[in-house]
């Protein structure tokens, strides 16, 4: 099963990082990099969130009404205003105020050396693209997608499995890992 930041990596021959790399003027390596801190933040957020009274059934009507996959189709429709609002939505949920959003931009630049400012921008883009990782996920089922949600395990362990590359039963290694996979 990919993990989040691999099917954002990967998706569409690598067009997201393409499309964020040209939005920011930043070459494709330096993309990946910023991707790589950015995105282990947001999958924590994203578990933790799915852990929450309402959070899982939360997250499974947006994936399921959402039509976040065409982020992944079609990067570009990442830089439109109405996908940078849906983004701040997402990271309204996952992050739950803009103080954390900012923290996250804040420790990236530091580890990037990008400017947070650009961090903090892209962000949103990033938190829609994540959700549309989590939807091709989700579309494609079985054991490439998140579990049913009649499976009678905790919500937890549902967005869990779908984080657990390794499927040690942690994210914890499997996002330092995504972190240590860009340096």
């Amino acid at each position: 099963m990919s993990n989040l930041l691999d099917t954002i990596l990967e998706a569409n021959g690598g067009a997201v990082v393409g499309q964020l790399a040209r939005e920011f003027g930043l070459g494709d390596a330096k993309a990946r990099d910023a991707l790589g801190q950015l995105a282990p933040a947001l999958a924590r957020g994203i578990q933790r969130n799915a852990s929450t009274a309402g959070g899982l059934d939360s997250l499974m009507k947006a994936l399921s009404e959402g039509n976040h996959q065409r982020y992944l189709k079609h990067p570009e429709e990442l830089t439109e205003s109405a996908s940078i609002q849906d983004g701040n939505g997402i990271l309204g949920h996952v992050f739950g105020s803009k103080d954390v959003s900012r923290n996250v931009a804040g420790r990236a630049s530091q580890e990037t050396g990008i400017d947070a400012s650009l961090l903090k921008k892209m962000l949103p883009m990033l938190a829609a693209a994540a959700m549309g990782a989590l939807a091709r996920q989700n579309a494609a089922g079985g054991s490439q997608g998140l579990p049913p949600r009649a499976s009678g395990s905790g919500a937890g362990d549902l967005l869990s499995q779908f984080l657990d590359a390794d499927r040690d039963g942690s994210i914890v290694d499997d996002v330092l890992g995504l972190a240590k996979k860009f340096f």
